[in-house]
This record gives structure tokens, C-alpha cells and sequence, in this order.
């Protein structure tokens, strides 16, 4: 059960057990044939009977899927128009010229109020009562919308805690005459119910599709981002360093940034907010893009566009009868972007002095020219002081946004097998983490291989890998369970393919880098080492599985060695469900990649003989030291 190596170098050890060790320890390797090898050696050597028991093995699985796609199909018909969220909410709108910009095109801050109404109508139906927008992840534009074009938009709630629920928004646009569809953007907004004379406790989600199932459990982790969002930003702009760049400019070629400052006020109006007389999240956002634009627009002297909007959250309400202040700078202009900060502060009466801080974002643009190709701008020259602080700033926000964007916004199959460790993104890489077991989890077509003594082995082929998952369920409290196979120091106590492992970096309370030794495999001169961010988490409701995933990372202080092989892991790990009172189902989950899949498909009966024999001292490993465990982890 060693987390599957990506890059495996030496030849393909004898027999069965050294083809498992090389094969699974280290599953992305390059092309066999490459190396002048078509098969593994195991297989040359004319073992004809194991591979028809396998081919039999796979042809009914291949019949099972198909029996299992039917049943759904079937399904789905005897539903008439299949099934439907009860808590999604479209709304469709004609892009009309009082919508759109100076381009002809609609202009964000119309979109950010038809992507609040829609969320908040989707929060309303779930909830049963008035809510108010929290919070607004990221939001990344991948295409204008055109006068005469129709915009739509899908929200719908993708899981509900105890007074807040995060909402899933997809919008897409639509060319009537030619009948084309492009994406526009998705979002992910928290809001919160509120009522008047009591306490608000919503119901659960329950998915039922796998998309569902993949968004309800994400949505937890994502919200254990948001709780910590500011404070990982704040100390992670103390902690960043960058070089200052202004004394390699031109003077004469810089824009004063006061020169970009806008500065605008509003009054809320009824029209602006909801019934309960709470402003509009979408409103306060379409006032905040405008003030950006026209920052923008200073620097550049041209029509800039919207790119991405930063994660941003609503400190608190504002009502009618507010005026709202609304200012904007330009922090910092990059070759091809520049980033806007806006800040939103409310007063009452006029006489006011003090105001209340009601938002801040920051925005990106660009300026595209006839191609849509983004045009070079001019550099900015802060004002001592702060502006110099904002434009240090700014440098370091793009920093963090593009290892975010990279890290949370791509999809599994354009993830780096290892990707770089540092402060920066030690966050979002823990996410992507604990998100890609969670998604691995919750695909509903694995299809069981073997069962021996009730350990069952399932697969799961996909267009790009191959994924394992074991299951046996074990006499030992779920929270022991849990605790000692969090501790990856003992590992080599019942994983033999774990030869030695050494900490190399607590990062936080749940979150370690180990460096893994994998003992010497038969036909190979040197064993492989692992490095490995291991993240743990405990359930966030009932009914969550307390989770342990392991991914490869890249660390300065432990690069490649002549010593040993280095292995990577994709997607690793443990989930733990509490069956009862000491009792608990241990699920191990591996995914593989293309590299591996062919030998996989020819020695399915070899995987699982390993795999049970693991497994079973994994069982033994937790009974012997259920009531022994270690001081450090029992504070977690």
C-alpha cells in the first residue's frame, strides 16, 4: 500500500511480488516500449494461466459496468426528465444596450448582480428564510457576453452548515442566431440565514448524483479555507518578500498612482436592496467594479476588462438609507495586468465621523486590443508610505493568486505530479490535497475486483487512471483508527514497502512533510525514496469520514539523490466511517496513472494478493495498539 511512485527509472524487477513493488510503488512510467520493453518480465516468462484468470477477471467487471450503466439509463428514463436539484435556480437574461460598457459588451457589474440574486434565491429555497451574501470566492472571467447575447445562470446549494451554506454558480452565455455556447465564469458564494426572533439551524444536503456527492464533500474543506483566508493572506504578505523593481524605471515613463484614485459615493435606495432592507451583495460589487474600472481606465487611458475578482468578504450589512463610500486605486501595474484595490465604508447621517469598513477586493485587468490580445501598460509610481506598501503588496498578491489559481482552480488531470512546497502555498496545496482524495471518494462507478476474507479490492478506470480502493471493516474506535494511522512514523511498523520514514516539517497541526525510504526491490540497485505532504482531517458533520491524503511535493532541502530512486503519489490516502461502537470501515485509497495501467490490466490476482496481505497488517497493526496511543496525537 505505498503511495504509487510517477516517475520509476531502473527495469522491471522478476516475478510477481518485485513486478507489484515497481509497478505500483511507481506507477507514471514512460512508455515500456521506449525502453525496449513490451512486457514485464513476469509475463515473458509464459504465466498463461494467471493472465486468462485475469482476462476473465476484467471481461466481468466490463460486463457488471455495462449492466450498471443500464440500470442507470433505465433510471433516468423512468424519471421522464431525470432528476433536478431541489435547491437549483436559473435565470436567463437578454444582454440589452442598458446593460452594457462603452464595448458593447455587458458590463461585470451587471453580471455580479444577476449571479447574487440568482445564489440568494438558491439559499432562499434551501433555508426557508431571508439570507444575506458572506462571502465571494474567486472569480475567474474566461469570456465577454456581446449586446443581443442571452446570459445563463445555474446556482445551487452545494452543502449547509450551521447558519451559512456555499452556493455553486455556473454561468454560461448563448449566441441565439448561431446557436453557441461559451463558459463565462463560476463562482462560489457563502451566505448566511437570518431571522428576526430566533436562531437559524438548517437542514442537511443530501447528494445524490456524483457530482453532488464530489461538491458536498469539497464544500468543507473549501469552507476550512475561507475561516482561515484572511489570516493566512495577512501573514503570508509579512512573509513575502519581493524585490522592489522601481529603481530600474524610468522616471518619466511612470503614472503617479494618484493620479488613478477614484473616489465616489452612493445612496442606498430601496430598489438596491431586499426585502429585509439589507443592501444587495451583487449591488455593493457592481458599484465596486465600476470605481475600479474608472481607476483603471486612468492608468491605461483606454477601455479596460475585467479579469479576476480576489476572495473577498462582506464584514457586515448595510441597509437603506446608507451612504456608502466607495474608493479605488490602482496598486500595481505588471506587464500585461494591473490590480485594483476598492474599499466600501458606510455612514448613516452626514454629521457621522466614524464609518464602518463594509468590503474591500481587489480586482485584475487587462487591455485587449483588436486581436484580444492583452496590450503592454504603463508602469506605476506609488505615493511614499502606504502606496509603496499597497504596490509591495500587490507584487505578492499575484504571487499568492497565481499558485492559487494553479492549485484550486485545475483540474486533477493538470496537476504537477510533485509541486514546489513553500509559506506561500502550503494552504492551498493542503486543499488540493485533501479535495482530490475527497473527489477520488466520491465517484460512484468503482467496480469490485476481488474479496478475500472480507477485504474487498475496487477499481476504477478512467480515461487517464487507474485508482484502488480497499475496504474491511476493523474492531477499533474510529478516532483511534484515525489517530495511529495518522502517524506515518510507524508506518514501517506493518507496511513493509515503507522501509524508514523521518519528519521533516510539522507545517501545522494537520499538516506534515515526511521523507519516505522504500526498501531495495528485487532487480533494482537502489530503493526509492518519497517526499510527502500528508494532511489529516477530522469529520466536519456526522456522517463525514475523518481523512488522511498523501501527495508528493518538491522541497529545496531534500532534492534528488544518487542514493535512491525518487517515487512520486498523485492521490493517496485513508478514509475512517464510524459503523458502530468500536467499529470501523478503513478505506485505502491509490490512483494511478497511464504508465501503470497496462501491467495493472495483466496482474489484477498479483495487486490483490499484495494488497490483502498489506492491508490485513494494517488490521493487525490497529488491534495491537488500540489502546496505545501517542501522547502527541492524542491533542489533535
Amino acid at each position: 500500500m505505498m503511495e504509487p511512485e510517477q516517475r520509476p527509472v531502473g527495469g522491471v524487477g522478476s516475478g510477481n511480488r518485485s513486478c507489484f513493488l515497481e509497478h505500483f510503488i511507481g506507477n507514471k512510467s514512460p512508455d515500456l516500449t521506449a525502453r525496449g520493453l513490451t512486457r514485464p518480465p513476469c509475463i515473458e516468462r509464459g504465466n498463461l494461466s494467471r493472465m486468462k484468470g485475469i482476462a476473465s477477471v476484467f471481461s466481468s467487471r466490463t460486463s457488471r459496468k455495462s449492466a450498471s450503466r443500464a440500470e442507470k439509463d433505465s433510471g433516468a428514463m423512468a424519471d421522464g426528465e431525470g432528476y433536478r436539484n431541489p435547491t437549483e435556480v436559473q435565470m436567463s437574461q437578454l444582454v440589452l444596450p442598458c446593460h452594457t460598457n462603452q464595448r458593447g459588451e455587458l458590463s461585470v457589474g451587471q453580471l455580479l448582480k444577476w449571479i447574487d440574486t440568482t445564489a440568494c434565491l438558491s439559499a432562499e429555497r434551501h433555508a426557508g428564510c431571508p439570507c444575506v451574501t458572506a462571502s465571494m470566492d474567486d472569480i475567474y472571467f474566461e469570456h465577454t457576453i456581446s449586446i443581443g447575447q442571452v446570459v445563463n445562470i445555474k446556482a445551487k446549494v452545494n452543502r449547509a452548515f450551521n447558519s451559512s451554506m456555499e452556493v455553486g454558480i455556473q454561468v454560461t452565455s448563448e449566441d441565439l442566431c448561431s446557436e453557441k455556447q461559451w463558459n463565462v465564469c463560476k463562482a462560489l458564494a457563502t451566505f448566511v440565514a437570518h431571522r428576526e426572533l430566533s436562531k437559524v439551524k438548517l437542514k442537511q444536503i443530501t447528494p445524490r448524483t456524483e457530482e453532488e456527492k464530489t461538491e458536498h464533500s469539497v464544500a468543507a474543506e473549501r469552507r476550512r479555507m475561507r475561516l482561515v483566508y484572511a489570516d493566512t493572506i495577512k501573514d503570508l504578505l509579512a512573509n513575502c518578500a519581493i524585490q522592489g523593481d522601481l529603481e530600474n524605471r524610468d522616471c518619466c515613463c511612470l503614472v503617479p498612482a494618484e493620479k488613478t484614485r477614484v473616489e465616489s459615493v452612493e445612496l442606498v435606495l430601496p430598489p438596491h436592496a431586499n426585502h429585509q432592507g439589507n443592501t444587495f451583495g451583487g449591488q455593493i460589487m457592481a458599484w465596486m467594479e465600476n470605481v475600479a474600472t474608472i481607476a483603471a481606465s486612468r492608468l491605461c487611458r483606454a477601455h479596460p476588462t475585467l479579469k479576476a475578482i480576489e476572495m473577498f468578504h462582506f464584514r457586515g450589512p448595510s441597509q437603506v438609507g446608507d451612504r456608502l463610500v466607495l474608493k479605488a486605486i490602482v496598486n500595481n501595474a505588471f506587464k500585461h495586468s494591473m490590480e485594483v484595490g476598492v474599499c466600501v465604508e458606510a455612514y448613516r447621517q452626514e454629521a457621522e465621523t466614524h464609518r464602518r469598513h463594509i468590503n474591500s477586493a481587489f480586482m485584475t485587468f487587462v487591455v485587449l486590443d483588436a486581436d484580444d490580445q492583452p496590450r503592454t501598460l504603463p508602469w506605476i509610481r506609488p505615493q511614499p508610505g502606504d502606496g509603496e506598501r499597497r504596490y509591495r503588496e500587490a507584487s505578492a498578491r499575484k504571487k499568492i493568486r497565481l499558485d492559487r489559481k494553479y492549485i484550486v482552480s485545475c483540474k486533477q488531470a493538470e496537476m504537477p505530479l510533485s509541486v514546489p512546497w513553500d509559506p506561500s502555498n502550503q494552504v492551498y496545496l493542503s486543499y488540493n490535497n485533501v479535495s482530490s482524495l475527497k473527489m477520488l471518494v466520491a465517484k460512484d462507478n468503482w467496480v469490485l475486483s476481488s474479496e478475500i476474507n472480507q477485504v474487498r479490492l475496487y477499481t476504477l478506470e478512467e480515461d487517464k487512471f487507474l485508482s484502488f480502493h480497499m475496504e474491511m471493516l476493523v474492531h477499533v474506535d474510529t478516532n483511534q483508527a484515525f489517530l495511529l494511522l495518522s502517524d506515518l512514523l510507524r508506518r514501517p511498523e506493518w507496511d513493509k514497502h515503507y522501509r524508514s520514514v523521518a519528519l521533516v516539517q510539522q507545517v501545522d497541526e494537520d499538516d506534515a512533510i515526511y521523507h519516505v525510504i522504500s526498501p531495495v526491490l528485487s532487480g533494482d540497485a537502489k530503493p526509492q525514496d518519497f517526499v510527502i505532504l500528508a494532511s489529516r482531517r477530522k469529520p466536519c458533520d456526522n456522517g463525514d469520514p475523518y481523512v488522511i491524503a498523501m501527495r508528493s511535493v518538491t522541497l529545496p532541502t531534500h532534492p534528488e539523490t544518487p542514493a535512491y530512486r525518487r517515487g512520486e503519489t498523485l492521490c493517496s490516502g485513508f478514509c475512517f466511517w464510524r459503523e458502530g461502537d468500536q467499529l470501523t470501515k478503513v478505506s485505502y485509497y491509490n490512483q494511478a496513472t497511464p504508465g501503470f495501467l497496462n501491467y495493472v490490466t495483466t496482474n489484477v490476482a498479483g495487486l490483490s494478493s499484495e494488497f490483502y496481505t498489506t492491508f490485513k497488517a494494517c488490521e493487525q497493526f490497529l488491534l495491537d495498539n488500540r489502546s496505545d496511543l501517542a501522547p502527541s496525537l492524542q491533542t489533535l
